[in-house]
């Protein structure tokens, strides 16, 4: 299979309910929780995207930090497909702040149209993203409507063929 060259040098993934199941009752970091699984997709994703780009981590999690954040994702085997874990207790300060994605953007010394942020939130994610110059990606797992012109995949799936197609300014569900 040929495959065109993604755009972005980097791409930034929400953890819980993104790239890792968030189970409901769990308390305290996700790495010492007795049952932890991968979003479905997930790990074949960051397998063919990380060949094209630097795939990074950004959560707003409190009760992890970053090393915390690798040993639950070592235990999904989704670890090594990611550079930097972006966290609260890192940065102090939670999406959609425009000053969490800014702090990424100059860690990565990067342009921030050179950045994607995938994420499951709408609101924290993908709206936060947009509004600090960024562009960004709806993993709309859950099918759920809006009338936003904003880019949207329904599974890694589509998020993988969206991004090796090279049809990157093209809106809409995938």
């Amino acid at each position: 299979m040929t495959t065109t060259p993604i755009q972005y040098r980097h791409i930034l993934f929400d953890w819980g309910d993104t790239l890792m199941r968030d189970l409901p009752g769990q308390t305290g970091p996700m790495a010492d929780w007795p049952k932890v699984e991968a979003m479905p997709g997930a790990v074949q994703a960051l397998h063919l995207l990380s060949a094209h780009s630097v795939c990074h981590l950004a959560t707003n999690a409190r009760d992890s930090d970053a090393q915390d954040i690798r040993r639950a994702l070592a235990r999904v085997g989704l670890d090594n497909y990611l550079q930097q874990i972006f966290c609260y207790r890192q940065l102090q300060v939670e999406k959609p702040a425009r000053a969490y994605f800014q702090q990424i953007v100059e860690t990565l010394h990067c342009p921030s149209k050179q950045i994607l942020m995938v994420g499951d939130n709408l609101q924290k994610d993908v709206a936060g993203a947009l509004d600090a110059g960024l562009d960004a990606c709806w993993l709309n797992l859950k099918e759920e409507g809006n009338h936003l012109d904003i880019q949207q995949v329904n599974s890694f799936s589509s998020l993988t063929s969206w991004l090796l197609s090279g049809l990157n300014s093209h809106k809409g569900t995938r």
